[in-house]
């Protein structure tokens, strides 16, 4: 049998090509070597209390989204997080499972609260629980996740050794995976920053559903440096940034690249990048139009993606409440 592999995405801010170089080309890749789920992960998106209406037009969109990038809804399940009740369930049993040191030491609550400050709430902080839930409910073998994921992912880890040692062999023990090339795409404004959703400067990614012209605009104003030589240099962060995205896009390797583009500036590496880029996305700007454009096909495909979830949810659930000593 083929291993499982569950991954989640946000349906906040607009879906830009870190999150498709990163995260969503990934999945489309593992589609024929794993049992895959993806899921869109609303009720993580409401520790950021994000308009209702925009969360359900958002959530509807990234799911149209995914499916124009390729994941391919007859070989994978994708469905909606909220539709599915065991997450929430779940996320209660661990809550009471998990000592408050484990969550305590988890740096990407610590660091969103103090940026956010009195607004952090408790559903940021227990962040870390409900991501363990969703990943255990479906006995996963394997999860991708970006570098600034992976201490979640073994705080999951954790909550399997302590509630099977606890209460007997229960949940698969996760795997992290963690790509090796475009894990981390940097923002165009500031090369030293991931590349995020909650990010709002104009400039600062190129989202899937940008028109060509903006597209342009946004790489040739992205920051390089004062040098003029194109190469893959890591303390370059800004014209590293360019070249790992054109890679990524092109598919060429790193030797090819830097011979095409020698002798030549910033200024047409960037023109070309733009043009790699627009293509790279028209199908996938024509494929959305297309699934968008067909009344009442979204919400059949998120329902049919609970239908192929939901027994295995409910029966690990049930055997979590049976073990506990719930019901």
């Amino acid at each position: 049998m083929k291993k499982r592999v569950f991954s989640g995405i946000q349906p906040t801010g607009n879906i830009h090509i870190g999150n498709y170089l990163g995260a969503i080309k990934q999945w489309v890749a593992m589609q024929d070597r794993y049992d895959a789920i993806f899921c869109i992960v609303d009720m993580h998106a409401l520790t950021s209390l994000p308009d209702p209406e925009t969360l359900k037009a958002k959530t509807r969109e990234l799911f149209a989204l995914l499916l124009a990038c390729g994941i391919d809804h007859q070989k994978s399940a994708v469905f909606v997080q909220s539709h599915v009740s065991a997450h929430a369930e779940l996320t209660w049993v661990l809550n009471c499972l998990i000592p408050m040191g484990w969550m305590n030491r988890m740096t990407q609550f610590k660091d969103k609260s103090r940026r956010q400050k009195e607004m952090a709430n408790v559903g940021l902080y227990d962040y870390p629980a409900l991501m363990a839930a969703d990943i255990l409910l479906y006995h996963t073998d394997v999860v991708p996740v970006g570098e600034d994921q992976v201490q979640h992912l073994e705080l999951t880890r954790d909550v399997v050794k302590r509630f099977n040692s606890i209460y007997g062999e229960t949940f698969t023990m996760p795997e992290a995976l963690v790509p090796e090339v475009g894990a981390r795409i940097m923002g165009l404004d500031d090369p030293t920053r991931k590349m995020s959703k909650s990010e709002t400067g104009a400039g600062h990614a190129i989202n899937l559903l940008d028109p060509p012209d903006a597209i342009r605009a946004k790489l040739m104003r992205a920051t390089t440096d004062s040098l003029t030589e194109v190469r893959f240099d890591p303390l370059r962060p800004g014209i590293f940034n360019l070249l790992v995205i054109y890679e990524l896009f092109t598919g060429l390797s790193r030797p090819e690249i830097e011979a095409r583009f020698e002798g030549k500036g910033y200024g047409y590496l960037k023109k070309e990048l733009a043009e790699v880029v627009i293509e790279g996305l028209r199908p996938v700007q024509t494929r959305y139009q297309e699934l968008t454009g067909e009344a009442g096909r979204a919400e059949a495909l998120i329902a049919q993606g609970v239908s192929r979830v939901q027994p295995t949810a409910e029966q690990t659930l049930a055997a979590v409440k049976e073990k506990v000593g719930l019901g």
